[in-house]
């Protein structure tokens, strides 16, 4: 029998595609209007990314206990062994959430096998981590096995990501209001990245085509076996254009010829905004 995934929309890969592959989805609540929706399930993506461009503040909450009690539940009555790769413990609550609802639910089925990973990742990041998981368990390999090779994809999974508009970041009080209003009259752009699961800012750099050249060089300078790898690069809502003109730098810098692009989800998307890059890496590369 086969080990069961199961991920959270944290992972920003389009609820259909988790459908394809038997991937069970936890949803983060998205906050709207007054209105509680479901990521990715009973909200598009830009319907959020259109509301926030109106001025509204989109905000976000755990996936939903009850639900999550229902799944575990459910895979712990069909006796199916499963691995929930979680959004970073330290941008959601669900992680802790699911490790307390995991011992409710074991103390009913003491045999259930599940594993929680905090997985440190966000976005796409955490996205390539559970196409990676579920790759490997529809291969066979063996549980434990698995949960280490997922636990090390995790830890040597590389975010580097600019947002295109500060104000964003100002109305989720990343940053004051006139940070913002000074960072849009010089076009600055801030450069972020994921340490141990926090978001913590690297460099502000002036214009676009600036931002995606260092995006390179840091790519240069933590990578590994980068042409091995499925390369990740997600977007918020518009900014295909400058996701295609990133892939296409990595091919020519790189020699990359495997990637995953996607939209940035209602959850991530309320807080980063509209014109969001991300970029996704190994920064040792793991061959499994």
């Amino acid at each position: 029998m086969s080990i069961h995934i199961v991920a959270d929309s944290g992972c920003d890969l389009p609820y259909s595609f988790l459908q394809e592959r038997h991937i069970s989805f936890l949803p983060l609540i998205v906050h709207l209007n007054e209105t509680d929706y479901e990521d990715f399930a009973t909200i598009d993506p830009k319907q959020v990314y259109d509301a926030m461009r109106k001025g509204e503040v989109a905000k976000t909450s755990q996936a939903s206990p009850l639900k999550m009690k229902e799944l575990f539940t459910e895979l712990a009555k069909s006796g199916r062994p499963a691995i929930y790769v979680a959004f970073s413990s330290q941008l959601s609550g669900t992680y802790q959430t699911a490790m307390m609802i995991r011992e409710e639910v074991l103390e009913q089925y003491p045999e259930f096998q599940l594993t929680i990973i905090d997985s440190k990742c966000a976005s796409l990041g955490l996205g390539l981590v559970v196409i990676k998981a579920s790759e490997l368990a529809q291969q066979g390999m063996p549980y434990e096995q698995l949960c280490e090779t997922v636990s090390a994809y995790c830890q040597h999974m590389e975010h580097i990501f600019t947002v295109d508009d500060l104000e964003f970041l100002a109305r989720g009080g990343r940053i004051s209001k006139t940070s913002a209003f000074v960072g849009g009259l010089l076009n600055i752009k801030p450069l972020l990245h994921v340490e141990d699961g926090k978001l913590i800012p690297l460099e502000k750099i002036r214009g676009r085509k600036k931002v995606l050249k260092r995006m390179i060089e840091l790519m240069e300078e933590r990578g590994d076996d980068l042409q091995k790898q499925v390369i990740g690069i997600s977007h918020g809502d518009d900014d295909e254009e400058a996701a295609l003109e990133l892939k296409r730098m990595i091919e020519e810098k790189f020699g990359c010829t495997r990637f995953y692009i996607s939209q940035i989800g209602g959850a991530i998307g309320a807080h980063a905004g509209p014109g969001t890059l991300a970029l996704f890496f190994l920064n040792e590369y793991i061959d499994a």
